[in-house]
């Protein structure tokens, strides 16, 4: 969900008007009407954008003037595919705007009626765009050293927490994760920074971060093989276990779980919460299927990003009733 009125994807919902705020309403009643929780996910993609996106056709921001490589490709409104242009970056005074922008929008998901925000810190969108040194080029107090790199993550950060109470707010970054060319020379260092800055903070009744989470570094995007994996297996254990030994709250993972390997993180200490993306788009009773071990409906990868109502969102097959728990 964009925290500005800047996009990147055609019909992706925002929370920056009083007119979202109002429909969103209606998603979140809906989901406490079935005695669930619904957290609010901020996400600028900084430079991962194009001029059509963006407000008088300006060209995207970033903590760089370099533009994403020809490896990857952005979706065009008239469906076809694209190269990403390149950004600009911005300039130091500019960067308090835009922390704005994340304070007023985990605002208004709250007036929505949202439990918390997630601030997205991850997968080479804007904040991860300053965090890795494979793409901050910045000779500002926002490059260069570790602590300079996260500076916006932590004000971004501070901002919201300030502005909802640090209850209602978690963080998600992916410090191993090179999606977007988001790549860093020393990717366990960069977590523990992020890990030590955000144990550090909390609001003014002391109250800590909702969670942190860490997405695997197994998390392939666009169905990429394992030969496009940077590390070892036991290399990406070393580093996820690191971070959650490291931090001082609860830890969320993600990317790429199965039931045994939920499971297994979840009694193994690895994780305190285990996240399910594609297979609960395409399992809206992903929990009963677990429970019962019972096959799983596959996923169309085609009809993740759409905006129709039914299409990939609300057609995937349940289990007969006598079936569910």
């Amino acid at each position: 969900m964009t925290s500005s009125k800047t996009v990147l994807f055609p019909h992706v919902p925002g929370i920056y008007s009083d007119e979202q705020v109002e429909a969103w309403k209606q998603v979140v009643e809906a989901v406490h009407a079935k005695g669930g929780f619904i957290f609010c996910q901020l996400w600028h993609v900084g430079r991962a954008s194009h001029p059509v996106y963006q407000p008088n056709g300006v060209s995207p921001i970033s903590s760089t003037n370099k533009p994403i490589s020809d490896r990857w490709r952005i979706l065009l409104p008239d469906g076809s595919h694209g190269k990403y242009p390149k950004p600009r970056a911005l300039e130091a005074s500019e960067i308090p705007l835009v922390v704005e922008d994340y304070s007023r929008s985990s605002l208004n998901a709250i007036r929505a009626g949202f439990d918390g925000i997630e601030i997205h810190g991850a997968h080479g969108y804007l904040i991860d765009q300053f965090l890795k040194n494979g793409i901050n080029d910045r000779t500002d107090q926002y490059g260069g050293s570790i602590a300079n790199r996260c500076r916006f993550l932590k004000q971004v950060v501070e901002g919201v927490v300030s502005a909802i109470g640090a209850s209602k707010v978690a963080v998600r970054v992916s410090p191993a994760i090179d999606h977007m060319d988001a790549t860093d020379t020393d990717p366990l260092s960069l977590g523990l920074a992020v890990v030590d800055l955000l144990n550090k903070l909390q609001d003014v009744n002391g109250s800590k971060l909702a969670y942190l989470h860490v997405t695997q570094p197994r998390y392939h995007a666009y169905g990429q093989t394992e030969s496009g994996r940077q590390g070892s297996d036991e290399e990406e254990a070393k580093l996820m276990r690191s971070l959650r030994t490291a931090y001082n709250g609860t830890f969320m993972s993600s990317g790429g779980f199965t039931k045994e390997l939920g499971m297994q993180a979840i009694q193994q200490g690895d994780a305190d919460l285990v996240s399910y993306g594609r297979l609960f788009i395409a399992n809206p009773d992903l929990v009963s299927r677990f429970k019962i071990d019972e096959k799983l409906n596959k996923y169309n990868r085609k009809t993740f990003y759409t905006q129709d109502p039914v299409v990939g969102y609300t057609d995937y097959p349940f289990l007969a009733p006598h079936s569910r728990l």
